[in-house]
């Protein structure tokens, strides 16, 4: 073990010297309430083939983590804090932290970032060279604004969503172009930025923030046409699929990770006008994940283009798991025809979030696996050599910021930072890269709505609402199928210990 960490120091000692005069540049890539199971390198019968190019080219992480939650892990990925310590519970300011933006710009980076931001300041106040996108939560995909002529009332919430385009935000944002889509949107914009004069002698960092595939369901329709009979198997038959992809790939030991038995609704009881439905919905959902591959390939040829890809570190994940919440709509279409269309407010719903996070436990919100647990693609081209393979160590949103920052060669919090923050709260991810373990120091912690959970070392323990805490060894029962919370009861107490100090510390509320 000390050689292997010997070998793996030096190699990482190389590996920053070779690249000292030529700073990698980083692309993180954040899609929202996708499942663990949602990629084709993951296990899906979706067509992801730029994604699962990554994965191919790269590493895949098996226990990485998000918050259960879109804002609170945005708050984690551009802090490296909790969002309990930066104010970032609720959609608002980030309070008493620097962002990825703030302290990758003094190190030379030009930093950029599109997309779904999820709070209430605009990212050029926060460390950004550029910002567009949604400020909000969830928007319209078509429209995220008012009518316009011509087209039918859309589909939302009753809110009106923030947009911003550098320094100008608007509330509500109409787009005078026909053929708007967000995910379009905010990758045309990102490949803009990437021809910039700056950029010839910069190094960038990008954050591409889709809201695909989060609620409403809406796609081009020759991107759902090419799903058409996909799913007429209904759920049962898509996840054990799904299942024996994972167990045939080696993403998942069945002995560890057993199929749970189905517990939702049963596909042959349903009515033929609820099973159309039911199909439509899982056809938009994957139109949708179809969309955002398309248009990361638009980036990966463009690296390609300007000789940039070998030495440009991607990273790809999910803010949290499949979400299994009603949409909640208060203006909507409900005929089949519109389906996909500006004028639906639709969401999957519990059964095919249970499909997606195939085979885990819950979906969003929760702080089992299915909600916390997300898909994690790192490539670099330059240094990440022995590819295609998985990564299980653990690791957590917290942990980007440190590994940028050691990457960057970049002061943490930025010198002359006037505010006093806490120290950054993860670790860095560079040694996995070339197969080493990482070095973290304190268990990992989550809270969000009723749930909360702690993991250390393969222990974890998680609750949701008022239920018994339960406890689970993650190394031989990765889904949680077997609560170890009355055999072991002094390793529940010691974790429920380390976690209510925790809260202390960070200021969190429970439930």
């Amino acid at each position: 073990m000390k050689l292997k960490a010997s070998l793996c120091s030096i190699l990482l000692a190389f590996t920053a010297s070779a690249h000292a005069a030529e700073k990698p540049n980083i692309i993180f890539v954040l899609v929202d309430d996708m499942g663990w199971s949602d990629l084709g390198c993951y296990g899906s019968e979706i067509s992801t083939p730029n994604i699962d190019s990554l994965a191919e080219n790269g590493l895949r992480f098996t226990r990485f983590y998000n918050t259960a939650k879109c804002n609170t892990t945005r708050a984690c990925l551009l802090t490296g804090l909790y969002a309990q310590q930066c104010g970032m519970m609720g959609p608002g300011k980030i309070k008493n932290a620097a962002t990825i933006g703030e302290v990758l710009r003094p190190a030379g980076y030009r930093t950029l970032a599109s997309g779904k931001h999820h709070g209430t300041e605009n990212l050029r106040e926060r460390g950004f060279d550029h910002y567009y996108g949604l400020r909000d939560g969830a928007c319209n995909f078509w429209n995220p604004g008012v009518q316009r002529d011509g087209e039918p009332a859309p589909g939302n919430k009753g809110r009106k969503r923030a947009w911003c385009d550098d320094d100008r935000t608007y509330q509500p944002y109409t787009p005078e172009d026909p053929n708007f889509y967000t995910t379009d949107a905010f990758t045309g914009r990102a490949l803009a930025w990437l021809d910039e004069k700056e950029l010839e002698s910069q190094p960038f960092f990008l954050y591409l923030s889709y809201t695909a595939p989060h609620y409403p369901l809406h796609a081009w329709p020759e991107d759902i046409a090419k799903y058409r009979g996909k799913y007429d198997a209904g759920y049962e038959a898509i996840r054990e699929a799904r299942f024996k992809r994972m167990v045939d790939m080696g993403l998942i030991d069945p002995a560890k990770s057993p199929l749970l038995e189905w517990d939702g609704r049963d596909w042959e009881k349903l009515d033929d006008a609820e099973r159309q439905k039911e199909i439509r919905r899982m056809e938009i959902y994957a139109a949708m994940l179809d969309r955002v591959d398309q248009n990361l390939g638009k980036v990966l040829a463009k690296l390609e283009k300007q000789g940039k890809r070998d030495n440009t570190l991607i990273f790809f994940a999910s803010d949290n798991g499949a979400c299994a919440e009603g949409a909640g709509a208060k203006t909507k279409s409900n005929k089949l025809e519109d389906f996909g269309t500006v004028a639906s407010y639709e969401t999957v719903g519990k059964d095919w979030a249970t499909v997606q996070n195939t085979p885990l436990r819950k979906w969003k919100n929760f702080s089992h696996e299915g909600g916390i647990r997300t898909p994690l693609i790192v490539s670099w081209p330059a240094t990440i050599k022995t590819t295609g393979g998985y990564c299980a160590e653990p690791g957590h949103m917290i942990d980007v910021m440190p590994t940028l920052a050691s990457l960057a060669g970049a002061t943490y919090p930025p010198e002359n930072w006037a505010a006093e923050i806490p120290p950054m709260q993860g670790t860095s991810l560079l040694p996995a890269f070339t197969g080493g373990s990482l070095k973290r120091e304190s268990p990992i912690f989550w809270q969000w709505s009723s749930g909360g959970a702690v993991r250390d070392g393969d222990l974890k323990a998680v609750f949701w609402g008022k239920s018994n805490w339960e406890l689970y060894d993650l190394s031989t029962d990765t889904n949680e199928s077997d609560d170890l919370a009355e055999e072991k009861p002094k390793e529940l107490a010691a974790l429920q210990s380390r976690w209510k100090a925790w809260m202390t510390e960070v200021g969190g509320k429970r439930k």
